[in-house]
């Protein structure tokens, strides 16, 4: 076989597999996973997927690949994280573990976060009495990628710690 069609079929074969391999990392399997490694550095339970919060975080979701906005959607019963990436190929554990990194900024003593700088996303994802998470990931028309997770039941609780 001459040389220039294996390169032809080589780079058809990278470009057909490329999506798959982004959505490979970002199943649910994925997500949950991501989510129950950091859960575990804090000894509270592993999550289960919800599909009713998936349905609701992928309806919120393709509202804001149009905008990719930084919102969040105002869930009155559901937690809520949400991560933007670019360039698109950030994946469910990027999103969570910068979530997770926020906890440099956690003092469980006080339970507070440091001054000028948030944790609330890494306090949700550790809430000791959130059974279940459901997660979207969509690519925005600006190149970037919108990822949320929702949960149930709601962490944050003022005035009680996560775990």
């Amino acid at each position: 076989m001459d040389s220039s069609v294996l390169e032809t079929l080589v780079i058809a074969c990278v470009f057909f597999m490329l999506p798959s391999i982004f959505l490979a990392q970002n199943s649910p399997d994925d997500f949950v996973n991501a989510h129950n490694d950091v859960r575990a550095t804090v000894g509270v339970q592993c999550l289960v997927w919800n599909t009713t919060l998936q349905e609701y975080a992928q309806s919120y979701a393709n509202n804001r690949s149009s905008d990719c906005l930084l919102r969040l959607s105002g869930a009155p019963d559901y937690g809520e994280n949400v991560f933007i990436g670019t360039p698109d190929n950030y994946t469910a554990r990027d999103a969570v573990n910068t979530w997770a990194a926020e906890r440099q900024y956690y003092n469980y003593d006080t339970n507070t976060c440091m001054m000028g700088q948030v944790c609330g996303h890494y306090t949700q994802l550790v809430w000791n009495t959130t059974t279940s998470v459901g997660c979207a990931r969509v690519p925005c028309v600006n190149g970037s990628v919108f990822i949320t997770c929702n949960y149930y039941l709601a962490g944050n609780v003022i005035g009680q710690r996560p775990y």
